[in-house]
């Protein structure tokens, strides 16, 4: 049985949260800091300090190095949690049988690009996430894992809209630019899309920053497509590519270097689909 953090105040406790659920996070957050172990909070916690919006989920998201999972999955087990590298390659989670609630550990991101690293940690934010010290994951290293999410049944450029809109003034563009790096139609993708969504509030992207990237798409227009036939679809959404990189014989992007995906990894992202659709298909 997973306890309470010490001090338990229930005036910090916000009112969508069940006690029990409650005393599940804090005792793990409490646990982690005392074990010195190295991780930041992201997900709904960090959305809401960046943007204000606050919103229910039913896990807990934190985010780390890979090569700190083992102790952090080490010290979630000896509160009790059941664990399990759900997805090797980006994803393991901890779940209390005594809550039904999960905390998620994250050290890369689906496609393979967001690797958490050193950066993540230099660029984080101190904050208080129900009643415990902690750092959030910076709003930029969000914008660049959420950029890729564009799934059938999950689309996160709306909470790439809302980061832009509240932090567009103060983010580190240049970092920004440098994470998408290769894959910067992505982010234009984004940025164009926020101009439509906020018409009145376009300058809070840097206008050297849309210069810079219609040059690049300029110039890509100017040149000759590459001979290569590969698709990069996979990279935005695992599912809905799959004739691209089966029948219609297209090089699956994911496999390219810099992308830190196996084809194991690949095939088990893959099988998982028909499960993730069960659990996300609405009851009729």
């Amino acid at each position: 049985m997973i306890l309470p953090a010490p001090d338990l105040s229930d005036d910090l406790r916000p009112e969508h949260l069940d006690p029990a659920t409650f005393a599940f996070y804090r005792g793990c957050m409490k646990a982690l800091n005392d074990a010195r172990c190295e991780y930041l909070v992201g997900g709904a916690y960090a959305f809401a300090r960046y943007t204000g919006i606050e919103r229910h989920t039913k896990d807990f998201d934190i985010f780390c190095r890979q090569h700190d999972v083992d102790s952090i999955l080490s010290v979630l087990d000896g509160l009790g949690c059941q664990t399990d590298r759900t997805f090797p390659h980006w994803l393991a989670k901890a779940y209390n049988p005594g809550t039904a609630d999960f905390i998620d550990l994250i050290y890369s991101s689906g496609s393979g690009i967001a690797v958490v690293d050193e950066d993540w940690f230099t660029h984080s934010v101190p904050e208080t996430v129900l009643g415990i010290p902690v750092r959030l994951c910076p709003a930029e290293e969000i914008i660049w894992s959420k950029g890729f999410i564009m799934e059938r049944e999950r689309y996160d450029g709306n909470d790439v809209a809302h980061l832009l809109r509240a932090r567009g003034k103060d983010l580190d563009w240049s970092r920004l630019l440098r994470r998408f790096g290769p894959h910067w139609r992505v982010l234009l993708s984004h940025l164009v899309l926020f101009g439509f969504i906020y018409p009145a509030e376009r300058r809070q992207v840097p206008r050297d920053v849309h210069d810079d990237l219609m040059r690049r798409l300029q110039a890509e227009a100017a040149a000759m497509p590459p001979a290569d036939r590969t698709c990069q679809g996979t990279l935005i959404s695992r599912a809905q590519y799959l004739v691209d990189i089966g029948p219609w014989g297209y090089r699956d992007a994911r496999l390219e270097p810099g992308i830190k995906m196996t084809p194991a990894d690949i095939a088990l992202w893959t099988h998982a689909i028909e499960a993730d659709d069960k659990e996300t298909k609405p009851e009729p």
